[in-house]
């Protein structure tokens, strides 16, 4: 009897330790369009006041980064919270930060700095890693990518996101920063996966991708889980190659 319970003890403990290693906190996925002339005066505003100022309320930056072809400037930032509620205090919190309000009324002397802000609330799948900003020894290059499911079809997309995708593109050398769905309709609630993967170049993850699309393992994945039809509707992957800004959390 004592052997049982010593047993069941370490299997609890196990299955604990197990569980605290999934991703569970709430995030939110933030792109600024900076007015023409002004990305520079909003990195600056970033690096200099607005990180230390989230932290200041609660607030974890995971990271910045700016499209390497920027032509719309742009900055795509994620920040985590630890919960949705959380986030909803350290905003109104930051919103009436005296501090802030001095740094966004001097910074916006000349104009404003931001013509558009795109928020997106998301949660980390089941099979996400945690979510941990590291940096390298060289430069890196992080892929945003966005996939619309075709009707009925997330589950699926996720069942071979799990048992396969993921084993895959670790195969073929891709970092795995995250993977998220987001919670609220108006951004693809029930149709979307967002992630994000970390390459050494351009050039690695153009090869990286071709060595896992010619991969026979992925051939036949996707042949057998699009026996009866695509998982993602047409047009509907979407990526995105970003640099890190020099004040970002991931490099």
């Amino acid at each position: 009897m004592k052997l049982m319970l010593s047993l069941l003890g370490c299997l609890m403990m196990l299955s604990t330790g197990l569980a605290a290693e999934k991703e569970t906190r709430f995030f939110e996925l933030r792109t600024y369009y900076a007015a023409p002339g002004k990305l520079d005066d909003l990195l600056a505003r970033f690096r200099n006041h607005t990180t230390k100022i989230f932290e200041k309320h609660g607030m974890v930056n995971i990271g910045y980064w700016v499209p390497l072809t920027n032509s719309e400037n742009k900055l795509v930032y994620l920040l985590a919270y630890p919960s949705r509620e959380a986030r909803e205090k350290s905003w109104k919190e930051f919103s009436s930060d005296p501090e802030w309000k001095e740094v966004a009324r001097a910074s916006e002397a000349n104009g404003r700095l931001v013509t558009n802000v795109v928020s997106v609330f998301m949660t980390p799948t089941d099979y996400s890693p945690i979510v941990e900003p590291s940096k390298a020894a060289e430069p890196r290059v992080y892929e945003l990518r966005t996939y619309t499911a075709s009707p009925g079809k997330l589950d699926n997309l996720h069942a071979r996101f799990r048992d396969h995708t993921t084993a895959l593109f670790a195969k073929h050398g891709m970092t795995q920063f995250g993977y998220w769905v987001p919670t609220d309709a108006k951004h693809g609630a029930g149709e979307t996966l967002i992630y994000i993967l970390v390459h050494k170049s351009p050039e690695a993850c153009a090869a990286s991708f071709k060595a896992f699309r010619d991969d026979p393992e992925w051939v036949k994945v996707k042949a057998d889980s699009e026996a009866n039809g695509p998982l993602t509707v047409k047009d509907g992957v979407k990526s995105l190659l970003m640099a890190p800004t020099d004040f970002s959390p991931a490099k």
